[in-house]
């Protein structure tokens, strides 16, 4: 069921959906997607089998609202949608599973808000961002991709830099983006502080940290991250890298549908 809400703090519109019954769980999609990958990729079905499956889109992205400064992409906000839809959808505590910028939203979740979560799992995920990651992980000419050539200008450089061609459930979210809320979306992304390590190491819910091995940036960090954390741990995919990490769906789930069911 498509509903919207607000984030208090600036009134920017977030458009989530809510699907199945049992223990909520907040899916949180990556940079530049929406929610409609979870259920292109087959999540969302899987998963609503035995929880209430939230899936909201990141100001910026999908439906909700789109805003082009760049301070309206700080952390702390994007955290206070996560806050706003699990208010609206009437859920106090949830799992939540984040793919990339998503797991970032997930790590600081845990941090500022960890009463609200019953478990995290990260996929490709990180608590720190160095200065041109978005360029390694898509391609460094991007941001001038995306002031002259939009959306399509953005994709065609990707695909280039990978030398094949974005699925099409991939392809679509990116090419449904708005280029200018896009970049000030980046822009803050490298802006960002990472998480202190003594903060992640006071995470104390149940965490799932999934990486591909060659993600390898993002599998260094997961590492890190369940050394630090009293109750983590590491499931590497073989031969996936950080485009990748969702797709095929069925390993993931078959590491991922037991860990909640503990």
């Amino acid at each position: 069921m498509a509903s919207s809400t607000f984030n208090p703090r600036d009134g920017v519109e977030l458009s989530y959906d809510e699907t199945g019954e049992g223990e909520p769980i907040l899916l949180v999609h990556g940079s530049a997607l929406s929610r409609a990958i979870w259920r292109g990729f087959g999540y969302t079905r899987a998963l609503s089998q035995r929880h209430r499956v939230i899936t909201m889109d990141l100001r910026g992205h999908g439906r909700s609202g789109k805003p082009y400064t760049q301070g309206s992409y700080a952390m702390d906000v994007l955290v206070a949608d996560a806050l706003a839809v699990l208010d609206a959808a009437g859920a106090p505590r949830a799992h939540f599973g984040g793919y990339s910028v998503g797991a970032r939203v997930g790590f600081s979740l845990a941090v500022a808000s960890p009463e609200r979560l019953l478990s995290l799992t990260t996929l490709g995920g990180t608590f720190r961002i160095q200065p041109g990651s978005v360029g390694q992980l898509f391609f460094p000419e991007y941001d001038d991709a995306l002031g002259s050539g939009g959306m399509p200008g953005f994709v065609a450089g990707w695909e280039g830099r990978m030398g094949r061609p974005l699925d099409p459930q991939t392809r679509a979210a990116f090419l449904a983006n708005d280029a200018a809320a896009l970049r000030a979306y980046f822009r803050q992304t490298e802006a960002e502080p990472a998480i202190a390590e003594d903060r992640v190491a006071a995470i104390s819910v149940p965490a799932l940290l999934l990486a591909g091995t060659r993600d390898t940036a993002r599998l260094e960090d997961s590492r890190r991250a369940a050394e630090l954390m009293p109750d983590a741990r590491v499931v590497e995919l073989p031969g996936r890298d950080h485009g990748t990490t969702l797709f095929p769906a069925q390993p993931v789930l078959d590491e991922w549908l037991p860990f909640l069911g503990r």
